[in-house]
């Protein structure tokens, strides 16, 4: 159960930087290359190389070369795994307690 627990925390990790949350936005539309994503982020390729680096670790991104140029797409498996960690860690109940108030 640690480990489970310490592998979400470093996919936590991963995503609590928001330009990496932009990427996935962005590769939601099709697979694209590092200049491609960088020019829509307005950083520069290594930026946007380092954060990729950084996602492919962490398999919510997968790679294919064409010819020169290397194209990165969302791996969908990993995202919805992560998803449901999401759903399983936030799910406390809580909303349904007495006297604790709900924002609606």
């Amino acid at each position: 159960m640690k480990s489970g627990m310490k592998d979400a925390a470093e996919l936590f990790k991963v995503l609590a930087v928001d330009r990496r949350i932009e990427i996935i936005e962005q590769l939601k539309a099709g697979p694209m290359t590092v200049g491609v994503l960088a020019e829509k982020l307005g950083v520069t390729p290594s930026a946007a190389s380092q954060h990729l680096r950084l996602l492919k670790a962490a398999g919510l991104v997968d790679n294919l070369r064409r010819g020169y140029f290397m194209e990165y797409s969302l791996n969908e498996d990993a995202l919805e795994e992560f998803r449901t960690r999401l759903n399983e860690v936030c799910t406390c109940g809580c909303r349904h307690e007495e006297g604790v108030r709900r924002s609606e």
